[in-house]
Formats: structure tokens, C-alpha cells, sequence
């Protein structure tokens, strides 16, 4: 897998975030050039070769941070979809802004960029996309609606692009993580912490590396005859009965 991935540039938004980060770090060590979305005023992101800043809530931002990586480094193998925002709101006070928001940068903005990156890489005849969903967008968590509603939709978008783009080459997937650990999260969220270890068969949160490898997966020509798929990375938790 890494010789494979040592001949690819690939682009992963919402880099400086916890999944962003791990995606980038994990790439960069099977020797990707990666290309890291971050946001203003984010700080540069360990591995990645090069950073392109933009707003995902302006509609002109994805064709840039494509076209950026196309001009440094000549062209696009892979795109991680990774950023994305989760608030928590009751389902009866979402406002429009809000749920707008959520799909602009969950939904839409991944939309443009899986058709930029498409472009350039039917150029070469080949390319691997991959969204990062939940395993909210299957089971919705209270407080989450608009977000589960953008996930599930992004995973609809994976098996619809794949349909279509895979004439030209172009693989596209889903990977959808169940609750993944990250730094305070035990001391916000106690008891949900201690539910999922006790309920999920490998007794344990997921980490940002475990997503990171299921991305290098579907990004490398291991997973080459595998495409409009949705990777449930949950420690086997969605196996669980709910009753």
C-alpha cells in the first residue's frame, strides 16, 4: 500500500480537525502528498506538503483548493471529504441559517468538490474520492437531525457518484465512524462514553488513526474493484440490538 500511495497526491479537507489531522499525518506517512484544506486562521497541518485556506461556505472555494493542488503538484489522485461541522440542536429550534450551514459545508461543499476533483482526474483515468460520513447518517442521534440528515445524504452522494464517474476511472466511497476519542471527551461526555465502551463488541472508542487506515484503503489500488460503498468504522457497535 505505500508504494501506491508514494505515487499519489491527494487532497483531505478539514485538515486541522481531530479526523483531518490523523487522516493527513497517516497519509503523509505512506508517502501521499497531501494537500491540506484548512480553514482562516488555522494553524499549518503536521505532514501535509501543502495547505490551501478557504471557507467551504464560499461556493467558489472548491474549484480553488482543486485547481491550487492541480498547480503545485501537477495533479489530483485522491480527495478526502472530511470537514464538516456538528452543533447540537434540538430539532425544533433548528433555524433556517442553521440548517443551511450544515449543508453548504456538510453536503454541498463536498458535492462541488468530488466534481472538481472528477474533472482533473479524468484527465488521467483514474481517481479515489472518499466522503466522511457517520454512522448518524443510518441512525439518528437526538440534538443531530440537520447533521445526520447531511450525512446520510453524503453517503446517498457516494453511491450516486460512483455510479456515474465510474466510467471515467473514478472510485467513490463513504466511510462512516462511530464515536472516536478525542482529547476532554470522557469529561464532557461521561456516560456516553461508558455506554459505548460497555455496549460495542471491541470494547473500545475509535481513534483517528483507525478511520485514517480505513481512508487509505479505499484511496489506494487495494481497494481498486471497490466503489459506491459505505465503510462503517464503529468497533461493531451498528451490530448491537437496540432493544
Amino acid at each position: 500500500m505505500t508504494a501506491e500511495l508514494e505515487r499519489s497526491v491527494v487532497v483531505v479537507t478539514g485538515a486541522n480537525g481531530g479526523l483531518g489531522s490523523a487522516i493527513t499525518a497517516h497519509l503523509a506517512a505512506l508517502g501521499a502528498t497531501v494537500v491540506a484544506h484548512c480553514r482562516i486562521g488555522d494553524e499549518p497541518v503536521a505532514g501535509a506538503m501543502s495547505t490551501v485556506v478557504a471557507d467551504l461556505g464560499d461556493p467558489a472555494a472548491p474549484e480553488e483548493i482543486i485547481a491550487e493542488a492541480v498547480k503545485s503538484h501537477g495533479r489530483v489522485d485522491g480527495l478526502v471529504n472530511c470537514a464538516g461541522v456538528q452543533p447540537v440542536v434540538p430539532f425544533g429550534q433548528i433555524s433556517n441559517a442553521e440548517w443551511q450551514e450544515m449543508l453548504d459545508v456538510n453536503l454541498t461543499a463536498a458535492h462541488r468538490l468530488t466534481q472538481c476533483a472528477a474533472m482533473a482526474m479524468a484527465d488521467q483515468g483514474s481517481g479515489s474520492i472518499v466522503h466522511i460520513a457517520s454512522i448518524e447518517g443510518t441512525q439518528p442521534a437526538i440534538g443531530h437531525a440537520h447533521y445526520a440528515v447531511s450525512k446520510a445524504a453524503l453517503i446517498m452522494h457516494a453511491k450516486a457518484s460512483a455510479l456515474e464517474l465510474g466510467p471515467s476511472g473514478i472510485r467513490v466511497n463513504a466511510v462512516s465512524p462511530g464515536l472516536i476519542d478525542r482529547p476532554g471527551l470522557n469529561v464532557q461526555w461521561p456516560e456516553g462514553v461508558a455506554n459505548w465502551v460497555s455496549r460495542a463488541p471491541l470494547g473500545r472508542l475509535g481513534t483517528g488513526e483507525d478511520v485514517a487506515k480505513a481512508c487509505a484503503y479505499l484511496l489506494s489500488d487495494a481497494a481498486s474493484f471497490v466503489t459506491g460503498t459505505n465503510l462503517i468504522v464503529d468497533g461493531g457497535m451498528s451490530t448491537c440490538s437496540p432493544w
